[in-house]
This record gives C-alpha cells, sequence and structure tokens, in this order.
C-alpha cells in the first residue's frame, strides 16, 4: 500500500461539476493499492497516517498529528501510485490490484481512519476526478506499508 499525505489547508474533489468530499484543515491522502496488500497493511497504514506527526507546535516544530489538531482527511484513490515508468514512455500498471480487491480495501482503509475518530471525506472510486488542495509548508510524505 501506497499513500501520498499531503498537508493542506483546504481541499476538495470535483466530478462533473460537483464537489463530492472538501476538507478545511489536514490531510490530502492519495491512496494507492496493491496485490499483496491485506487487512494488516490497512491497519498498519491508518495508524501511521492517524498519528504521523507533520503539524507544528508552538515551537514551529512537527509534533502534532492530524488527530492530535482535530484535522481532517480528504482521501483520493489513485491506482496511478503504482505506475512503472522505468521501461518504454507508458507507465505500466501491472503492480496496481484489480479495481474489485482495491475498492474493497480503500473503503475499508476509510472506515479504519474512521474507526480512529478521524472525520474522512472521499473521491469516488474509479471515477475521473479533479483534486483541488492548498498544501500548507509545503508539506508531501510518501508512505508505504511493509517496507
Amino acid at each position: 500500500m501506497k499513500v501520498v499525505v499531503q498537508r493542506s489547508k483546504q481541499a476538495k474533489v470535483v466530478i462533473d461539476g460537483d464537489v463530492v468530499g472538501a476538507i478545511e484543515f489536514g490531510l490530502v491522502l492519495l491512496v494507492g493499492i496493491t496485490h499483496e496488500d491485506s487487512e494488516a497493511d490497512i491497519k498498519w497504514m491508518a495508524d501511521k497516517v492517524a498519528n504521523l506527526r507533520i503539524f507544528e507546535d508552538e515551537s514551529g516544530k512537527m509534533n502534532h498529528s492530524v488527530t492530535d489538531i482535530g484535522g481532517q482527511l480528504l482521501s483520493v484513490s489513485q491506482f496511478t501510485l503504482y505506475g512503472d515508468c522505468r521501461k518504454g514512455r507508458r507507465p505500466n500498471f501491472m503492480n496496481a490490484a484489480k479495481p474489485e480487491q482495491a475498492e474493497q480495501l480503500y473503503h475499508q482503509f476509510n472506515e479504519t481512519l474512521r474507526s480512529l475518530g478521524l472525520a474522512v471525506e472521499t473521491g469516488r472510486f474509479g471515477a475521473m476526478m479533479d483534486v483541488e488542495l492548498v498544501n500548507s509548508g509545503p508539506v508531501t510524505i510518501i508512505l508505504e506499508s511493509g517496507a
């Protein structure tokens, strides 16, 4: 499982002109699922995201998590995180999980985050989405389970 975490002042997902998910302050999560991902990967990643200390304290040091600050999450499925561009000019997506498996694990990931007390907004799995965000910092972290 691979998640690109972006600290955000505001973000939204738009599909065909309609806002389907939006947050004011927190994290945007671009979520990629691969074939080997399991419930253990989901739990590990949800805990890591919920407790990752990338928000500043009073001293300007990254000491607070999204949980600590009461921030929100905008979770967006993104199979292209598993695009392999080492050969040729077109990405190979063979490492991305099949849609049926990926969709189930993506929803399970979001529910696990909610069970940790976080407010989670989402895009729509498999849809063409426009993601707008104001990246705060900018701070962008790439997390991988099983690494």
